[in-house]
C-alpha cells in the first residue's frame, strides 16, 4: 500500500505574501479565507489528495490557490462552477509568482471580456 502524501498548511510567510500582493492590487485589505481541498495530485492517479487551499472573492469572481506540495502550488479563478480559468503553468514553485500570475490572467481576462461589448 502506497504512503499518503502530506501536505503542510500554508506557512504564515505564505499567507502573508498573498495578503500583500492583494493590497498592492486592490489598494485595499482583501479578506481570504483557508480549508482543504481534495484534489488529484497525479493526473495518471485516481486517489485524490487532501491540500490546503487559500481563496479570496472579489467582485464576481473567486480566486484559489491550492499547495500542492512544499513549494507548490496551482491556482485558478472563477466566476460560475462552470466557468474556471487557469494561468496555461501548471504548477508553481513561487507563491509571489503565483499570485502575480492568477490575478494578471484574471485581468487579461476581463479586459478581453470588455473588448468584446
Amino acid at each position: 500500500m502506497k504512503e499518503l502524501e502530506t501536505i503542510p498548511a500554508f506557512y504564515e510567510s505564505e499567507l502573508w505574501v498573498i495578503k500583500n500582493t492583494l493590497k498592492e492590487r486592490y489598494n485595499q485589505e482583501v479578506e481570504i479565507e483557508t480549508g482543504e481541498g481534495e484534489i488529484r495530485l497525479h493526473p495518471d492517479h485516481r486517489e485524490l489528495t487532501l491540500c490546503p487551499v487559500v481563496a479570496w472573492k472579489v467582485d464576481k469572481v473567486t480566486f484559489v490557490i491550492i499547495k500542492s506540495g512544499l513549494e507548490r502550488y496551482r491556482c485558478q479563478f472563477f466566476y460560475r462552477i462552470h466557468q474556471q480559468f487557469g494561468t496555461s503553468i501548471e504548477e508553481y514553485d513561487n507563491i509571489g509568482d503565483c499570485v502575480v500570475s492568477l490575478l494578471r490572467a484574471q485581468a487579461d481576462y476581463e479586459g478581453k471580456q470588455t473588448l468584446k461589448k
